[in-house]
Parts: structure tokens; sequence; C-alpha cells
């Protein structure tokens, strides 16, 4: 059964859950001050297993509650309603998976963190676009070329469900696109994604690592070379 107009009841769960030293510290963590990429955001103190204990509750919640949750200025209730969008694609059927990664993508403002992206990009935009078309996918590169932070780094994060079924092309050439990208943010993504390709084919990773080398930013490499063994990564970090 769904609950319904349960957003004020959910947010009271959550700062049930809040823990001063947390509250403190997060808003450091995620660069909350003037000019950082967090600028802004606000805390309540909640670690990501107690949102998910709140997540697991509700796990049958409208689209209405979970609209009110990612309007919030608080980041956990944020995550909790993007935490519960995830756990409702994976337990629905094709028809509303389609409806909640159009949902998704239309929402993409409130979605506004690096761990907001990470934690529910790959689970509905990747999952969603893993069995489609070319053409499906080009929703992959408006993201990548869109003004956004947070959505580009969904473009590329989203490819972790590609590279899981051994399908690199995407990434690959998102990671040409971004490569000069200005924020350390997009590079330890990309270099994220690249180490992921590694670990499945070593090959495919040495082969753009040779053509693209030069251009990589030192944090992007030394993300996609961590798994290569010393003298590995000492080699490529040389002709950086």
């Amino acid at each position: 059964m769904v609950k319904q107009n349960c957003a004020d009841e959910i947010v009271r769960q959550l700062k049930l859950l809040a823990d001063e030293e947390k509250k403190n510290f997060l808003p450091r963590f995620f660069k909350t001050g003037k000019g950082e990429y967090g600028e802004g955001d606000r805390f309540l103190g909640i670690v990501v297993p107690r949102v998910r204990s709140v997540v697991k509750e509700y796990r049958a919640t409208d689209f209405e509650t979970i609209t009110e949750l990612l309007a919030s200025p608080w980041h956990e209730v944020r995550l909790c309603g993007l935490l519960l969008l995830t756990d409702n694609y994976k337990r629905g059927k094709d028809s509303s998976r389609k409806e909640i990664f159009e949902y998704y993508l239309s929402h993409t403002e409130t979605i506004n963190n690096w761990d907001l992206v990470d934690l529910s990009a790959p689970y509905i935009v990747g999952a969603y676009l893993v069995d489609k078309s070319e053409e499906d996918r080009k929703i992959l590169y408006r993201l990548a070329n869109s003004h956004s932070l947070w959505e580009q780094r969904i473009s590329v994060v989203s490819t972790i469900a590609f590279i899981r079924s051994n399908d690199y092309e995407d990434i690959l050439h998102l990671a040409e696109l971004l490569i000069q990208h200005p924020h350390d943010l997009m590079h330890k993504a990309i270099g994220w994604m690249l180490r992921e390709v590694g670990k499945r084919n070593e090959t495919v990773l040495r082969s753009f690592l040779d053509i693209h080398v030069l251009q990589m930013p030192r944090t992007m490499l030394r993300y996609a070379i961590e798994k290569f063994d010393e003298n590995e990564r000492q080699y490529y970090l040389k002709r950086r």
C-alpha cells in the first residue's frame, strides 16, 4: 500500500536520528562554505545507514511525498527522497521504472552534492539505460554538456552500470569529452570510472591512458591507475 503525504512524518523520524557531532562535521566535509561546491547546504547530522533505516520503513511512498523531501533545505532529507526513489526503481516494473527515470531527470536541481549523485544516479539513470539504444543514451551527453556540475557528474557515474556489463564505450567517450573539466570532483569521478574499467579490462584502460595521459589532470590519472602495480603507476605518472 502506498503511503501518501507522509513527508512531515519522515522528516520527524529523520530528526530523531540526528547527531550533534555529525551536524558540525558534515558541513565541512561536504564543503558548504562560501564559494565552495556545497555552499549553503544544511545538515541535520545523520549518517547514511540511519537514513536507510527510515527508507526501509517508508519504502512504499508516492511521488508527491518524494517531491516534498527533495525540496527540503536539509541534505539528509533530500538524500532520503533519493534513496526512496532508488528503492522504488529496484522494486518496480518496467513501466514504473521509466516513470522514475524521467522523474529523476526532471529533479536534478535538487541533486546538488556528490554523495546525492553517487547514491542515486547509477541505480536509476545507469540502470535504466544499461540495455537501451545509442539514441536513448544521448541523454548522458546532454547532461555532460550541462552547465551544472552535478548533471555532469550524473552523466559520468551512471556509466558504472554499463561498465559492470563490460560495456565501456560511453565512459571512454565521456572521459574524452570532459577530460579538461576544471573541477576536481569531475577528475575524481572520471578517474573512478576508468579504474572500474581497468578492473575488468586492463587493456582497454591502458589504451585510453596511452592516448590521453598527457591531457589528464593528475587527480584523474591517480584515480584511474590506483589498482596498477607500483611500476605501472610510476610509468604513467612520469609520462604525465
